[in-house]
């Protein structure tokens, strides 16, 4: 793994760090960076408060590959997942409820569940789906937890602290908005017998299966609210982890709501951007990973990052093809960031982040990127 460009040293902060302030009806929580002492447990990290403070923005699978990387390297870890699905399960919910898309919350929490018997069991558990063609059938069981939670405390917060609580997970899951968003991208060619023409397409489900070539996006409604703990989780950060991810519909909404765009552009953390290890059919198709780039600088011209992790498999003949490793070098240059190859994928050749190869590519990028010491 190389990296090319010096890092600037972060800040030390001596913000507080006692954890997950009191909220009515959450459970209460270990300060942060402490271990839990539940017996069912033997995966922690003994760390004590010397750990890094990260936050890792995405949703689906994606999101899930960095969080299943990170809980290893640190027990002070924030999810902050999109809120946009509005396909299968999730956008059944939401339809007859009116609730947030529970679906991508429930793949972050599962990812950070341990990797022992009450860690293995609790993940399955969540992500089983109910068969049949009744009422339930599609439903997965974790969906119904997060949903009859959020009905009885009333506080989408509150819930998933209960359900983290339940499944002790390594970390937190919290939703970027308590208001569920939609998708609205402008595509080019939608219609396969207008190839050239540029239409609108609503909804994440739509937009992930487009036979055209999307442009860009925006989210409904304009200008959505923020949870106020995920603003603060990346002001708070040592390093915040952007990607991989559905790179229109996952990785990019978070820089479109204000509050959340704002943080990540004043944070004292340092900003990681993992790139996908393919192009996505229906997303990016026919993207280069220049134009990965490109299309998050068109989107939030004012952010920089800090570090960009790229397979080197997938852009020296891989999906990527041969790529043009010094336009790529530009293209991250321009974003103020560091170019970083590692190998990161899955040895049996499908375009998935292996978690200990990607949690050692990102122990080496807060090693070599402004860690400062040992960890406070």
């Amino acid at each position: 793994m190389t990296g090319y460009v010096p890092g600037r040293q972060l800040q030390n902060k001596t913000a507080d760090r006692t954890g997950v302030p009191p909220r009515g009806a959450t459970p209460s929580r270990p300060r942060t960076g402490q271990v839990r002492t539940s017996p069912a447990r033997t995966n922690q990290i003994p760390r004590g408060n010397q750990v890094p403070r990260i936050a890792a923005l995405g949703g689906g699978q994606g999101l899930s590959a960095s969080l299943s990387a990170l809980r290893r390297l640190t027990t002070d870890l924030t999810a902050v997942v999109t809120v946009a699905d509005d396909g299968g399960s999730s956008g059944r919910l939401r339809e007859e409820l009116g609730v947030l898309p529970p679906g991508d919350l429930r793949k972050a929490l599962a990812a950070l569940c341990g990797d022992d018997d009450w860690g293995r069991t609790w993940s399955e558990v969540i992500q089983q789906r109910f068969t049949g063609t009744g009422g339930l059938g599609g439903h997965a069981v974790g969906n119904l937890l997060i949903v009859a939670l959020w009905e009885k405390l009333g506080d989408p917060v509150a819930a998933l602290d209960w359900v983290g609580r339940l499944l002790n997970v390594q970390g937190r899951v919290l939703p970027m908005s308590a208001v569920p968003l939609d998708i609205e991208a402008v595509v080019r060619g939608h219609d396969p017998a207008s190839p050239g023409e540029l239409s609108a397409v609503r909804g994440q489900a739509s937009v992930a299966v487009t036979p055209g070539t999307v442009q860009s996006i925006r989210l409904l409604p304009d200008g959505p609210p923020a949870v106020p703990e995920a603003v603060t989780a990346v002001r708070e950060a040592d390093w915040v982890v952007l990607g991989p991810g559905s790179w229109f519909t996952s990785v990019l909404p978070h820089l479109l709501v204000p509050e959340l765009a704002e943080a990540l552009t004043e944070t004292r953390a340092r900003r990681l951007l993992t790139l996908n290890l393919a192009p996505q059919p229906g997303e990016t198709e026919g993207f280069t990973p220049q134009r990965h780039l490109e299309v998050i600088a068109d989107h939030a011209p004012s952010l920089a990052v800090d570090a960009i992790l790229v397979d080197e498999r997938a852009v020296t003949g891989g999906a990527f093809g041969q790529a043009d490793l010094a336009g790529l070098e530009k293209a991250a240059e321009r974003m103020g960031a560091a170019l970083v190859l590692g190998r990161v994928a899955r040895t049996d050749g499908t375009p998935r982040h292996d978690p200990e190869l990607l949690a050692a590519a990102y122990d080496r990028i807060f090693r070599t990127h402004g860690r400062i010491g040992p960890w406070r």
